[in-house]
Order: C-alpha cells, then sequence, then structure tokens
C-alpha cells in the first residue's frame, strides 16, 4: 500500500510540475510605456543595529556612475543611539528614527519610513529597498534605471555573495539564490510571468506607493508577499542580471536553519493571506495567468515529489523489518540515498557551473560546497517541520561580517 501511495505522489508531483510549465507559455502581461520617466530614485534602509557593515554600502552608493542624491537614501533604525547614526551623517544620509517599536518585522519598518517620506510630499519615480550589509555594483543604478524606463513596476536584481569564499556554508546558502534567481526568475522573465522577491536588491516604482500610500506588506517574509500582491494584481517584473549586488550569507548551520525557519513560515503564512485571491483570478483570459497558475502551485510539486521519495524509503525500510532477508534490503535503501544523493550532487554541480564566472569561488570552497550542498538542501525537510510547528517565531539577529573578498 505504501508503495502504490508513493507512486502516486510522485505522479502528481511531475504532474503539477510540467503543468507550472505549460501554463507559462501563453502569459501576456507586460509592461506598460510611460511617456514621462521620473529619475528621482530613492533608496530605504533597513539598518537594526548594523553599523559594523553598512559604511560599506554607503560608500558603494556614492560610487555609483548613476549618481544619486545621498539625502535620498534613507537609513531606518531604532535607536537615537545607534551608532549607524553617526556614519549616516557622515555621507550625507538621511534617518528615520522607528518609533512603533513593538512591530519588530523589516515590512513595519519599511511602513514607517515610506509613511514619512509621503508626509513630507517626496515624489520618487522608484523606491529602492536594500539590507545594511549588501554593496552595490558601481553599475547597480544605471543597469536598473533601463528596466525602470521599459516600464516595469518591480525590477530585481543579480544577487552575488559578498563571503562566498569563507566558508562551504555561506557558499551553498549564495546557491539558493541561484535556484531562485539564475533558473527561476530568470525564466519567468524571459516568458513575461512574474518573478519571486527574495529580500532585498529591488525597486518599487513609485506610483504604486502613491496608491498604497504606505507599505502594506507585514508578514514575516514581507518580499514573498509583495510578490503575491504583484501576482493577483498583474503588476509587471523583471529580473536584471546586469544589475548587481552582494549579500552576506550565513557561516554556520545554525545560522543558516534560522534563516531558513523564518523563510518557510513566512511563505506559508503570506501564501494563506493570498490563497483566496489566488483561486479568484486564476482565469484563463486573465494575462496574468501563467504567474497565477504558477504562484499557486508554488513548491506543491516539489513536496509531492520529496514526500514521494519519502514514502518510498519508508517501504523499504518496512520490508527491511518484516523480510527474510534483511541485508538485501539493507543495500536497497543505501542505494537509494546514494542515488539521491548523487542527484544532488549533479544539481550541485551545474549550479556551480552556471555561476562560474559569477562567483570566483576557489577550488577548495567548490568541492566542499558539492558534498555540503546537498544536505543542506535536505535540511529544509526537518526546517520545515519546525516551521510548521513553531506559532510564534521571534524574529532573530543573525550577527553580520565585515567582508568584502567576493568584491
Amino acid at each position: 500500500m505504501i508503495l502504490q501511495i508513493a507512486i502516486i505522489f510522485l505522479i502528481i508531483g511531475l504532474l503539477l510540475f510540467f503543468s507550472k510549465i505549460i501554463a507559462q507559455k501563453n502569459n501576456r502581461n507586460f509592461p506598460k510605456k510611460y511617456k514621462n520617466q521620473n529619475h528621482d530614485f530613492c533608496i530605504l534602509i533597513p539598518a537594526r543595529d548594523e553599523s559594523k557593515v553598512i559604511e560599506d554600502l554607503f560608500i558603494s552608493i556614492k560610487n555609483q556612475t548613476q549618481k544619486i542624491n545621498m539625502s535620498d537614501v534613507y537609513v531606518i533604525v531604532e535607536k537615537q543611539d545607534d551608532p549607524t547614526i553617526k556614519i549616516a551623517k557622515k555621507y550625507g544620509v538621511s534617518v528615520i528614527i522607528r518609533k512603533e517599536l513593538d512591530k519588530k518585522r523589516k515590512g513595519y519598518a519599511l511602513m514607517e519610513a515610506i509613511d514619512e517620506i509621503l508626509i513630507n510630499n517626496k515624489n520618487y519615480g522608484a523606491y529602492f529597498i536594500f539590507d545594511a550589509d549588501n554593496v552595490l555594483d558601481k553599475n547597480y543604478l544605471k543597469e536598473m534605471t533601463k528596466t525602470y524606463d521599459e516600464g516595469y513596476d518591480i525590477g530585481i536584481g543579480y544577487r552575488n555573495s559578498k563571503n562566498g569564499n569563507e566558508n562551504a556554508v555561506a557558499a551553498c546558502s549564495s546557491l539558493i539564490f541561484t535556484i531562485i534567481n539564475t533558473i527561476g526568475n530568470q525564466n519567468k522573465t524571459e516568458k513575461s510571468v512574474n518573478s519571486t522577491v527574495s529580500g532585498t536588491g529591488f525597486y518599487i516604482r513609485g506610483n504604486w506607493i502613491k496608491k498604497w500610500k504606505t507599505y502594506p506588506f507585514h508578514t514575516l517574509t514581507e518580499d514573498y508577499e509583495l510578490s503575491l500582491y504583484g501576482v493577483v494584481n498583474n503588476l509587471t517584473t523583471y529580473y536584471n542580471t546586469d544589475a548587481i549586488y552582494y549579500d552576506e550569507q550565513p557561516t554556520s548551520y545554525n545560522q543558516y536553519k534560522t534563516q531558513r525557519v523564518r523563510w518557510i513560515k513566512g511563505y506559508f503564512e503570506a501564501r494563506k493571506k493570498y490563497l483566496k485571491n489566488l483561486l479568484k483570478y486564476l482565469r484563463f483570459n486573465n494575462p496574468n495567468y501563467g504567474s497565477i497558475y504558477n504562484t499557486l502551485i508554488g513548491v506543491w510539486d516539489l513536496i509531492f515529489i520529496i514526500v514521494g521519495t519519502v514514502l518510498l524509503v519508508i517501504d523499504q525500510i518496512i520490508k527491511m523489518v518484516s523480510g527474510t532477508n534483511p541485508l538485501i534490503i539493507i543495500v536497497r535503501v543505501l542505494i537509494l540515498f546514494i542515488f539521491l544523493y548523487f542527484i544532488l550532487i549533479l544539481f550541485t554541480v551545474w549550479l556551480l557551473y552556471k555561476e562560474e564566472e559569477r562567483f570566483n569561488l576557489t577550488w577548495s570552497i567548490k568541492l566542499k560546497t558539492i558534498f555540503l550542498h546537498p544536505l543542506l538542501l535536505l535540511a529544509y525537510i526537518p526546517c520545515a517541520i519546525e516551521a510548521l510547528l513553531t506559532k510564534d517565531l521571534k524574529w532573530k539577529v543573525i550577527e553580520h561580517n565585515k567582508t568584502k573578498e567576493n568584491l
């Protein structure tokens, strides 16, 4: 019986996977052409105790080939005595001090900043959002302006790693954005399907901020909530591989796990909020049908495939316990695990090949990554279990190191 159920799960997972590919092909959600483009941009940087790393971001903004007024860069802090304020003033950066500190999430920090900007009657064509540990390539704004001028509502930059060579955990963590962006978002952009905003390094067109009159995304993963809003409201998105920025990755498994548990918890929290609208707008005559269908399925195809694979393993274990020749069953289980591990190794090698020119990892780190990455991918399973079993997930500080070795 378990074997039959496993096969059913695998078949459903594969059908869902291929149905997503088919649905994407006829998407017709294209950007609007604007006659008068407002090239006054601002940058928002939530920075809770980030004085160790934020100066590198300020320097990279100041050194952009397409200049931006440093007073249009807003750093958002929580305390009057935060050392970040002194660094911000050194570079002429505007400072916003939060008032509603009982609201801990990043979305609330962005909300307070945008509310203050709108009260002061500022009129920006685009709002860029970065984390304090980011560093921008000198041509980031120049390249992203091209996306803005094409009329896209949301532009997403290429996320590279600041510290990939620090250890294999950091390198492995970087590869998740290869999966999200280089494989996922690049393919979606080519088919005019909505890309997924992942954390930072993106802009939102100012007319949407005007419409919202605030920043309305406050779930644990406000970036994914923005993505869902964009899907159901037919916002256009573009993944720009030439708009490069650098981000710091976790260097220990505990940091890695903390980050992933929060992502998974936020993923399901945001999906629960938008499920009704996804179903409501899932119509064949909707020009964004492919995006809506793709988002509605989400990772359920992957979940069915994983559950099916796990059930296959359980089936073999049961046979091992009840069978007459347990040695053969043990060998079968080992072969199954080795086969899965080998497939994930090949997948990792392919990811590293895709990012060969950009990641600039040492051969030592590459070798360690090839063998560690499959295990960290499998670690998403216990992370998902922990996320689903944790009712009130608290925000935890992830320490940053000042490192620019990959830039």
